[in-house]
């Protein structure tokens, strides 16, 4: 059995759910990329990775997520291309996709079917949609993120494992191919699976309102945000817009423009 999952806190608390049931026995692997941003236009040929590395480099340049030296996100293509090779020459070997609601995962999944679609009948897909479960105080709540349950639950989510369908492999790919043709920047999560999309500037208002009179660390203005928003937003992505609006000067700022604790905002001084 191989295990998806599409964060480094999935896999680890599924690797502890692994560790309480003998029966979740499996390798896992884990998406790099968080497809529910950037360009996905031609995202599977040469030219649409390149200009998706090209975009990760610029977003994450100089700041506390910039990638390690050499580490690129279209390294998902090379675990794909082991794992479709795997599968091809075990016949025994099956794929269990791990999504919560969220936009991460979803778009993750629609990426991945383009992959997998020769394998229908070995994949299934284990999707946390308005699921309830228990969290380590008792109480009963809806996991948004799979990191979210406690290793002990997964006894209960590992009972949602369905074969993705031949209809969802044909009709699931088509819509990811829709997305892509759009060309948009930031896709959410409407509700099930439906994704909708808008451009980079699109949390750019609401960010806005968290930049006060007085000096704040670009850290503090995104944690506000956070506490605040309905979407799951990448802190990486709000920090590199903190960036754009120094960069256009619409604000002051103080401090190296480096990391978030690094620096600080605050409105244009009075002349």
């Amino acid at each position: 059995m191989i295990h998806i999952v599409f964060s480094e806190a999935d896999a680890s608390i599924l690797q502890s759910a692994i560790e309480l049931d003998e029966t979740l026995q499996g390798k896992i692997l884990q998406c790099k990329d968080n497809y529910a941003f950037g360009p996905i236009q031609n995202i599977y040929a040469v030219e649409g990775i390149q200009t998706r590395e090209e975009w990760w480099s610029h977003v994450l340049a100089g700041g506390d997520f910039e990638p390690a030296e050499g580490e690129t996100f279209s390294k998902d293509n090379d675990t794909l291309a082991q794992l479709t090779e795997t599968l091809s020459n075990d016949e025994s070997e099956c794929v269990w996709i791990w999504a919560a609601q969220n936009n991460q995962d979803v778009s993750g999944y629609y990426w991945l079917l383009h992959f997998l679609k020769p394998f229908q009948g070995k994949v299934f897909i284990l999707y946390l949609n308005n699921l309830p479960f228990i969290n380590e105080k008792g109480n009963i709540f809806y996991p948004n993120h799979l990191h979210e349950i406690p290793a002990k639950e997964f006894l209960k989510a590992k009972k949602l494992a369905r074969e993705i369908t031949l209809s969802e492999f044909e009709v699931d790919p088509d819509e990811w191919i829709k997305l892509s043709s759009e060309n948009h920047s930031i896709r959410l999560l409407e509700g099930g699976k439906k994704l909708i999309q808008h451009d980079e500037d699109f949390f750019d208002s609401e960010l806005k309102k968290f930049i006060m009179p007085d000096w704040q660390k670009a850290s503090k203005i995104i944690h506000h945000f956070l506490a605040k928003s309905k979407q799951a937003v990448p802190e990486f992505y709000l920090l590199w817009r903190l960036k754009t609006f120094v960069a256009m000067e619409l604000y002051d700022v103080q401090g190296k423009v480096t990391n978030m604790k690094d620096f600080e905002i605050k409105y244009h001084s009075k002349s």
